[in-house]
């Protein structure tokens, strides 16, 4: 029988600090899109070594982040949360932003040439590009913003997911994030259960999967066949400290970030 690599997973980016025995070990990398903050945008920054601005990102942070802190001036945390390149191609940014940004010394790239990916994709690829091959092991980007308006940026966004499967994208929304697990591994999911939870999915998505087994879970899977137009595991429960999952295709894992 095949011995499937181990990789585990744990939402301790969502907690105020990063216990220093955290499994998995990682570095994080922010990208901010065109969508409303999430609520605790100001942490994703603090934990991130690399931020980027998805063109009109750009202005979600300029608008939004100083609303986070409203007894503060709103100039002095633009200058706090100043992006270190924005990327994209520049149809949502505006001229204001960008002047800001650039006269602080943020890094701006034009790829308007490019009209086949998106601006997500485009901060992703450079993020992996800029990151040595020791190093893509221990990364993690952090996308805010991913989710909610329309349905086909989402799309876009969950497909990066999948043009990217061998890096750790987690897309993040004020309700709930969802990951890739690459099907050529077995998964140990740490749940972090003061901030996120207990609603979960598991969600086939461009294949069926015929066969996925799970525990932890309120109704766990045992080698079930699972695809749209059939049974997809959504509104399930975890029930403890740890959810493990393997499974013959790629799945979405989801679960929601609780409203503290």
């Amino acid at each position: 029988m095949l011995v499937m690599e181990l990789m585990t997973h744990s939402s301790s980016f969502l907690l105020p600090s990063i216990p220093t025995d955290s499994r998995p070990s990682l570095t994080y990398a922010l990208v901010v899109l065109n969508q409303r903050l999430p609520r605790f945008a100001p942490l994703l920054w603090q934990h991130a070594k690399l931020r980027l601005c998805a063109d009109g990102g750009a202005n979600r942070v300029y608008d939004e982040l100083p609303q986070l802190f409203p007894h503060e001036d709103p100039s002095d945390i633009r200058r706090r949360y100043k992006p270190d390149l924005i990327k994209g191609d520049m149809d949502s940014i505006r001229k204001e932003v960008m002047d800001f940004y650039a006269s602080l010394g943020t890094k701006v790239v034009d790829e308007s040439h490019d009209q086949d990916t998106t601006d997500l994709h485009k901060c992703v690829a450079y993020i992996r590009n800029c990151t040595p091959n020791l190093e893509k092991s221990n990364l993690c980007i952090l996308v805010a913003g991913a989710l909610g308006g329309r349905f086909d940026h989402e799309a876009g966004n969950i497909n990066v997911l999948y043009r990217f499967s061998d890096m750790r994208i987690i897309l993040l929304s004020d309700d709930c994030h969802i990951q890739l697990l690459p099907k050529t591994h077995r998964h140990d999911i740490y749940i972090q259960s003061s901030v996120e939870g207990p609603h979960c999915g598991l969600i086939p998505i461009g294949m069926p999967s015929g066969s996925t087994s799970t525990t932890g879970l309120q109704w766990d899977l045992d080698n079930t066949e699972t695809r749209f137009g059939g049974l997809v595991s959504t509104s399930n429960i975890v029930k403890g400290e740890k959810v493990t999952v393997r499974s013959d295709s790629d799945l979405l894992w989801t679960i929601s970030i609780k409203n503290q």
